[in-house]
């Protein structure tokens, strides 16, 4: 068992929920800068070229944080991060669709056509600079749309820290400043929030990786 490793709020998000469980798990560092992830052997095991993709001791592997995370529970079911109950289960995927539809994506295009620009250009189709201005837009108001849902919670899902938490919390502190968030200055009530999860150990001890 190991992940397939490199910068980016989506290794994190694994690291993070693996570290939560106790779960040891072994990484191995892929090159992103370096182009390493859209070359073989890293491009055949897995086609999106993206990171982290996750083997599993039969030699399976499983891509895309949330099926990784998912198959961690699954072997590792306490603490629960997804859920213990099917209504559990059911909210906190709820909510990871959600965050991962209506703000991750669209942040991650955003940025990628904007600052990343450079980098991607050659690599990726994007969206031009103005509609990526557009779409960042739309993503600050659906971050102000669920910091309005957080008045009186302590987690995403009420008192539950789940999935939902970790990986908005992983993209959230990605690229900004050291021991910040890239929330908008609107928020208020997911700074608190954000603190919160950071003060967490497995924050702590997956921010510098």
């Amino acid at each position: 068992m190991k992940l397939y490793n490199s910068l980016g709020p989506n290794p994190h998000t694994v690291r993070m929920f693996a570290l939560e469980k106790g779960i040891d798990l072994p990484l191995q560092a892929i090159d992103v800068m370096g182009g390493e992830h859209r070359r073989p052997p890293y491009s055949v095991a897995n086609p999106m070229m993206q990171t982290p993709a996750f083997e599993a001791d039969d030699g399976q592997v499983i891509v895309e944080l949330t099926a990784i995370c998912e198959y961690l529970e699954e072997l590792h079911p306490e603490p629960p991060l997804i859920g213990a109950t099917p209504g559990e289960r059911a909210e906190t995927r709820m909510w990871v669709r959600r965050i991962d539809l209506n703000i991750l994506e669209g942040r991650s295009r955003a940025g990628r056509a904007t600052f990343g620009r450079e980098f991607y250009i050659d690599k990726i189709k994007l969206l031009s600079v103005s509609a990526a201005q557009e779409l960042a837009a739309l993503v600050e108001d659906r971050i102000l749309w669920l910091d309005e849902l957080m008045a009186g919670k302590s987690y995403i899902c009420g008192d539950r820290y789940t999935l939902a938490d970790i990986m908005f919390y992983c993209f959230m502190a990605f690229r900004a400043p050291e021991g910040g968030s890239s929330l908008p200055a609107g928020c208020k009530y997911l700074p608190a929030w954000f603190e919160r999860v950071r003060a967490r150990p497995a924050a702590r001890a997956t921010s510098g990786e």
